[in-house]
């Protein structure tokens, strides 16, 4: 699985971890960082992994910064983007079962990195079950031409 990944200076602890731990798993990572803790935006991570998954270049996508919820905040303003800020593994798999989420947040702050292992491990061996969710998966994208 293609995988992009980024961080702002908050979740760049926890980014360096949640990259080895996907590598290890056999993914693709592409990291576009932050790569150091110097203060930087998050908004600026949030849209490179978010214009990758949007277009359909990385499978999936995952974003670590204080608590989570900017970088998720940030990712979906972005077409094709369901993000969502996550810390607990049964959550992790149904934002996949039944959202389809594919870009998860989090938070680097209150995460430990065997915490986010769980998280990531739920999250990406989960599949979407589509049937009756993708209804609403459709009006959910529906929205992303809305002016109003």
């Amino acid at each position: 699985m293609r995988i992009y990944l980024g961080a702002d200076h908050a979740g760049f602890q926890l980014k360096e971890h949640v990259r080895e731990t996907l590598r290890a798993s056999g993914h693709e990572v592409v990291d576009v960082g932050t790569n150091a803790e110097d203060s930087v935006d998050y908004p600026d991570y949030a849209r490179e992994v978010a214009l990758a998954v949007g277009s359909g270049e990385a499978d999936l996508g995952v974003l670590v910064c204080g608590t989570g919820f900017g970088m998720a905040i940030a990712a979906n303003k972005f077409p094709g983007v369901r993000a969502v800020p996550l810390s607990d593994p049964e959550m992790a798999r149904m934002a996949r079962r039944h959202n389809n989420a594919n870009v998860i947040t989090l938070a680097g702050r209150y995460l430990e990195p065997a915490q986010a292992d769980a998280v990531l491990e739920a999250f990406l061996t989960t599949e979407y079950e589509n049937g009756r969710h993708q209804r609403r998966i459709d009006k959910i994208t529906g929205f992303e031409d809305c002016q109003a």
